[in-house]
């Protein structure tokens, strides 16, 4: 899918300062969920994960919907990459983190989605290898991957169409309403 999406994300719509906040934590947190997967039961992450992302997507909700603008914070987008990073490794879910760190921004649309397809497609690529050393090696499994191939190309068309029909506020309730979602999947 990420390869697909950077068809349509290009370079002049990622924020290149937010990455560059992000990403060092994403490589640790990575590290981190690679150690996590041997050590701790995964469902308690994903738990932990769901309940501080029904308590960002419910304050937002409640706060009225606003689109914010608030300053970066290098403090936070460490935090957010490195816990984007766990969480994508452990439980494949690294998208509420890094949406509790650029969401609050109140990027342009365009800048939103293109950042978190880079910083997912640079994540992606850097688990793929441990990932595969805890995954099953069946036929079935790689079976699999070849027949979600196709949808996922057809999911980024999708997504992308979708995308430039909403206008902000509509795409950041999309956004917020999705996390909630992911929050109650994780439970």
């Amino acid at each position: 899918m990420d390869l697909f999406a950077l068809r349509y994300w290009k370079p002049t719509t990622w924020s290149k300062p937010d990455l560059l906040a992000l990403l060092p934590g994403l490589v640790v947190g990575i590290g981190l969920g690679a150690y996590v997967l041997k050590g701790f039961d995964r469902h308690a992450i994903e738990i932990a994960m769901a309940a501080i992302t029904i308590l960002f997507a419910g304050l937002w909700w409640r706060g009225g919907n606003p689109v914010t603008e608030r300053p970066r914070s290098l403090p936070k987008a460490i935090v957010a990459g490195t816990a984007s990073g766990v969480t994508t490794m452990v439980a494949h879910s690294g998208g509420p983190p890094l949406a509790m760190y650029l969401l609050p921004l109140g990027l342009p649309k365009q800048i939103y989605a293109g950042t978190t397809s880079l910083f997912f497609t640079i994540g992606n690529l850097m688990k793929a290898a441990p990932w595969l050393m805890v995954a099953p090696r069946s036929s079935s499994f790689w079976g699999l991957m070849l027949l979600c191939l196709p949808a996922a190309g057809l999911g980024v068309w999708a997504g992308w169409h979708l995308h430039q029909r909403l206008d902000q506020a509509q795409l950041y309730r999309a956004c917020y309403a999705l996390l909630t979602i992911t929050a109650v999947k994780l439970l």
